[in-house]
């Protein structure tokens, strides 16, 4: 019998994304794996069931997932779902593996290898495997069109007949993918960008994108490409000086975010008082906490004359796109490992050994078993 490969339509209420895409498909099937989707499974993402070619439909998500042999998704399972899964089967996909000591812990009971791609080594190697990237740029494109979209200003210089608009004065707050991405955006867009971002290099990242890079004096460096959390001597001196920022400008648009924490408050409630009347800031990390003081999760709020945005699961906004990137991680990601239509995994592997939650009724990942006290 061929591997099974299972895709089912995503349970998580707005979840517009599928974790496998037509074009995905026929290369696993290339590999000889045999295809097994719920019908409509891409339909939120504009694919159709005919697209997937020869793939096996049934109506039922049960019948996926006692079936398949390897599970692609999205969001991860509710326990439920978790519950249906195949013993001994294989899941992949975003696990939000600091968020449930309980999932875990069903995974472990049902000897469910579970990857969470969340966990992928930052190395070079992993690059084509990394969801956390690819949905970041989904997001930080996003977030500048969010931005620009509910801004009362032009984002370009406007030349008209009695003279001349100014361009709008965008800050973007986190040079990591996803803060990138919005400072490309927001500057393809005609505005006038500035950068932040408490790790030095990124200076040269930020000024290569013709954004102007905001010196605070605060280096936080961390590992991994992360930042680490800063002093209360640090963070007063950045306040002190990424609030004139902040004044000044009228689109804000901030990504900071940890793995497995609450987001850091960068922009507190003064700050927020301090900027222009009718300016916009969009808090990319409201999921987690938000990075500015008055942020509500999935809200617009607010704040005196400035308008808060929280939105939340922003790359599935995009979900032809954002599918089409997810998919292929996935597929790099596996798809070494699959030969002559079987399921080989190689332990050895740093990418695959990194990644595993759980595999053989352990939690193999040692950070979570700390952090989850497992």
């Amino acid at each position: 019998m061929p591997l099974v490969i299972g895709v089912t339509k995503e349970f998580t209420p707005g979840e517009r994304r599928v974790a496998l895409v037509p074009d995905v498909a026929k290369k696993y099937q290339g590999l000889g794996a045999a295809l097994l989707l719920q019908a409509g499974a891409g339909a939120s993402a504009y694919y159709r069931d005919e697209d997937y070619g020869a793939a096996e439909l049934v109506a039922d998500a049960s019948a996926v997932l006692k079936k398949a042999d390897v599970l692609l998704q999205v969001q991860p399972l509710s326990m439920d779902d978790l519950n249906e899964l195949k013993p001994g089967s294989v899941l992949v996909g975003l696990q939000q593996p600091w968020s449930s000591k309980e999932r875990i812990e069903l995974l472990r009971q049902k000897g469910i290898t579970c990857f969470a791609l969340e966990l992928l080594p930052r190395i070079s190697r992993a690059q084509s495997m990394d969801v956390l990237s690819s949905q970041a740029a989904v997001a930080g494109y996003e977030c500048a069109l969010i931005a620009a979209d509910h801004s009362p200003k032009f984002f370009p210089m406007l030349t008209y007949a009695a003279g001349t608009i100014r361009p709008a004065k965008v800050l973007v707050i986190g040079a990591g993918v996803a803060g990138l991405q919005a400072i490309a955006t927001a500057k393809r867009l005609g505005a006038m960008v500035s950068g932040y971002d408490v790790r030095p290099e990124t200076k040269e990242q930020i000024e290569s994108l013709g954004a102007k890079f905001v010196d605070t004096g605060v280096s936080a460096a961390g590992t991994g490409g992360y930042a680490r959390e800063l002093t209360d001597d640090e963070k007063r001196q950045q306040a002190e000086k990424l609030g004139k920022a902040i004044a000044e400008c009228d689109a804000l648009i901030t990504t900071a975010a940890i793995p497995g924490k609450k987001a850091p408050v960068i922009v507190s409630a003064e700050m927020v008082a301090r900027m222009k009347p009718g300016s916009v800031v969009v808090d990319m990390a409201a999921e987690t906490g938000g990075n500015v003081a008055g942020t509500m999760a999935g809200e617009k709020t607010w704040v005196g004359e400035t308008l808060i945005i929280g939105p939340t699961n922003i790359p599935s906004r995009m979900p032809v796109h954002a599918s089409e990137m997810y998919a292929k991680n996935l597929f790099n990601f596996i798809s070494p490992f699959i030969k002559d239509g079987a399921l080989a995994l190689d332990w050895e592997d740093e990418v695959l050994a990194g990644a595993c939650l759980t595999h053989a009724g352990e939690v193999r990942h040692a950070g979570v078993k700390q952090a989850l006290g497992l």
